[in-house]
């Protein structure tokens, strides 16, 4: 993508990232490694989801640089209900590493929407 996405391309930055995941595992990664881990849309790919996480969290006075994206596909889970069984969705998530000195407040986010 380049430097200065368009209106189109701002438009599906912001719907590859759908919500940051919060566990003691990711939170563990986010310690350790300096990584923040987010369910992303099942399209998407890693160039989107870098540009995705630069756009929508650089600031004026600070621009966020993500260092690598690392994705997973998750399989939903088979559940029981009396006789029957089903699965819950498939879905996708992704280990963005920032570079050092990098981070991201979500209560900060927050407080400025």
């Amino acid at each position: 993508m380049s430097a200065a996405p368009n209106v189109s391309q701002q438009q599906r930055l912001m719907q590859v990232i759908l919500v940051p995941v919060i566990s003691e595992k990711s939170t563990y990664v986010a310690d350790k490694h300096n990584q923040v881990v987010f369910r992303v849309a099942q399209d998407a790919t890693k160039h989107e989801i870098k540009a995705a996480v630069e756009f929508m969290f650089s600031t004026k006075d600070k621009k966020l640089e993500v260092e690598s994206v690392r994705v997973v596909n998750v399989r939903g889970k088979e559940k029981r209900f009396g006789q029957t069984i089903g699965r819950r969705n498939h879905w996708k998530k992704a280990y963005v590493s920032l570079k050092a000195g990098q981070e991201i407040n979500f209560a900060d986010q927050a407080e400025a929407k």
